[in-house]
């Protein structure tokens, strides 16, 4: 039994008029990733997917993407990205995928799953840009969610593992609320993606202030699931 990480996913199934594989890297990606997936995950794994997972605009234009995902080995525990238009209320998207019975997909959202003595927490998190300001009011909503999804997993004695959307340090930009929350509750180790191309140049690896940050966009993992455990 194993737990593995991807982001950025970007399954386009179901709306094929917006194809990755027009940008440098991601040539046939959604045939490689399958490829990759059923060379690494067993049946009784874990996949986390951190965000950015579908181009459907709802959950109707995702479902092609879902099936997708469904028809994968492992359960899958799935996080919101900024590109996931059909993100809905909790409620909604496990009623959804209850009635089409897509029973290995699982939200990741104000809750922890645990696996073994880790708890599996996140949320999309908010990027700090040095020329722009913060949006104040999402910033505090994801990081309510992200002390949420923590709490959940101390609550339960289990250590914290964070998966956010966006990195919440890039370059000399520190998202501080995201930050203090994971400090406060113990994490150590932080997995995000968001970045793709170019943009990866400015990412941060390896440990700052006792947390270890790993980048897990799915072009930057070559379409190959990263284990954790």
């Amino acid at each position: 039994m194993s737990l593995f990480v991807i982001g950025d996913t970007h399954l386009s199934f179901g709306v094929p008029e917006k194809p990755m594989d027009i940008f440098a890297g991601w040539e046939n990606y959604q045939t490689l990733l399958k490829a990759n997936w059923l060379r690494v995950v067993q049946p009784e794994d874990t996949v986390v997917i951190a965000g950015d997972i579908s181009w459907g605009m709802n959950l109707q234009q995702a479902q092609a993407d879902f099936a997708f995902l469904e028809s994968l080995p492992g359960q899958k525990i799935l996080l919101k990205g900024n590109h996931d238009y059909w993100w809905n209320s909790l409620k909604k998207m496990t009623d959804h995928f209850e009635e089409n019975g897509f029973s290995s997909l699982h939200i990741l959202h104000n809750n922890c799953y645990a696996y073994g003595t880790l708890g599996i927490c996140g949320t999309r998190g908010w990027v700090n840009l040095p020329d722009a300001p913060a949006d104040a009011k999402v910033l505090a909503r994801e990081e309510q969610r992200l002390r949420t999804s923590l709490h959940a997993a101390v609550q339960q004695n289990l250590q914290p593992v964070a998966f956010l959307h966006y990195p919440p340090i890039y370059g000399e930009s520190r998202c501080e609320p995201i930050l203090r929350a994971l400090q406060a509750f113990g994490v150590k180790d932080c997995y995000y993606g968001h970045l793709h191309g170019p943009a990866q140049e400015k990412a941060v690896f390896g440990m700052v202030d006792g947390i270890c940050y790993h980048l897990i966009s799915c072009d930057y993992l070559q379409f190959l699931p990263e284990t954790i455990l």
